[in-house]
């Protein structure tokens, strides 16, 4: 990361200016407190008793052999289970970190934005756990088609807050959260979820789920050995994925990002940013956006309520830009289908969200043994569990 919060071209800090002190404040205490070693021992403590964490990394055999039945273009493939984590998605350690450093900063009150309602669920957990009231902030669409979320919400004491305008989707969740923070910005910490909006946000989401690969890659020296060819994760904000790309940026191992097609890329219905998206500016960042010529950011589709978002993480738009990773997407039906194949296959019920992910297998198969030149090994973040889904995954046979 270059200064001013910026990865390459994209980050940076475009908000009111209002909120530019509580911004400052906050990357102040990024370095001052939760980079620091008490901080770190603390919140690693809760990690490990309260979240359980480390996860662990699970050797999918059969769904490999489904993927690849012959065998010569996925030679291994082994799953980081974070839907293994309290309350079932990656989405706890990022909010647990910032509640605490929210009860260090002495704030009285959090508020979220949630798409798929994990983050929501999470910060809302973290709260009740800290004894701190919590709103959340759900665009009514996900509202709909999230109620198991919304229900655990809400009796883990959080008000939740449906948002009308717009899309009604996780981007104006998130510009609701921000026009409260600004009101109340004294008295409230502002616990975004993915690994976007104004600096410091991307870098402090990061830093807190960088745990995912730190244990995968240690996980992976100690069971196949040596380092997978590939690194996978969806992509929606991108904070599974910069958890888990994140300890291998330096490594000869391609990383791949799978974001959502929605109905197709020759359709205006779909979600990927990375691949159809121009620079812009959203929630207080320079990054990739989905505009039309005037700058408009346009709506977002997708199945998956999590990956629902015009834009994307900085760090993100600047590893693509640069070449290190790589960026796919899956279109609604390919992801359906791919929840199917891992419940069949592995007795594993995944999150819509990380099904892009195992819907992109075969052709990150093709594409990196052939840059290789052999069957490759691969390592796949399964980030959230897919209860909260089986509505819509019920609505929509295959």
């Amino acid at each position: 990361m270059s200064a001013a919060g910026y990865y390459g071209e994209f980050g940076g800090r475009f908000v009111a200016e209002t909120l530019v002190p509580a911004l400052a404040a906050l990357e102040q205490a990024v370095h001052r407190i939760v980079l620091c070693e008490p901080f770190q021992r603390e919140w690693r403590a809760l990690l490990a008793s309260y979240v359980g964490r480390p996860t662990p990394l699970w050797r999918a055999e059969r769904l490999a052999r489904a993927v690849d039945p012959t065998g010569t273009l996925l030679a291994d493939l082994w799953l980081k289970r974070e839907d293994l984590c309290h309350t079932g998605a990656h989405k706890i350690n990022n909010a647990l970190g910032q509640v605490l450093l929210a009860k260090k900063l002495g704030k009285t009150r959090i508020i979220a934005e949630t798409g798929a309602g994990q983050h929501g669920v999470a910060t809302a957990t973290a709260a009740a756990m800290m004894g701190l009231p919590c709103e959340v902030y759900m665009g009514a669409l996900d509202v709909a088609r999230q109620a198991p979320n919304v229900a655990r919400m809400q009796i883990l004491g959080a008000r939740v807050i449906p948002v009308d305008s717009g899309s009604r989707t996780l981007k104006d969740a998130m510009n609701e959260a921000l026009r409260d923070w600004v009101t109340h910005v004294a008295e409230t910490h502002y616990c975004v979820g993915s690994a976007a909006g104004p600096h410091p946000y991307p870098m402090l989401v990061a830093e807190l789920q960088r745990v995912i690969g730190d244990e995968a890659r240690a996980q992976w020296a100690e069971g196949p050995g040596g380092l997978p060819d590939a690194v996978v994760a969806c992509v929606g904000g991108g904070s599974n994925a910069i958890g888990m790309f994140r300890a291998f940026v330096h490594d000869d191992v391609a990383l791949v990002g799978v974001e959502a097609a929605g109905e197709g890329l020759d359709t205006e219905r779909h979600a990927a940013t990375l691949t159809r998206g121009r620079v812009g500016v959203l929630h207080g960042a320079r990054t990739l956006v989905l505009s039309d010529d005037d700058g408009q950011i346009l709506e977002a589709h997708s199945v998956s309520a999590g990956l629902d978002y015009p834009g994307v993480g900085p760090e993100h738009a600047a590893l693509m830009r640069s070449g290190r990773a790589s960026y796919l997407a899956v279109t609604d039906a390919e992801a359906l289908a791919a929840v199917h194949l891992v419940a069949r296959t592995e007795g594993i019920l995944v999150a819509l969200e990380t099904a892009h992910a195992f819907a992109a297998l075969p052709e990150i198969a093709r594409l990196e043994s052939a840059r290789q030149g052999r069957p490759v090994r691969v390592a796949l973040c399964l980030s959230g569990r897919g209860d909260k889904d089986l509505a819509t995954v019920l609505g929509h046979p295959v």
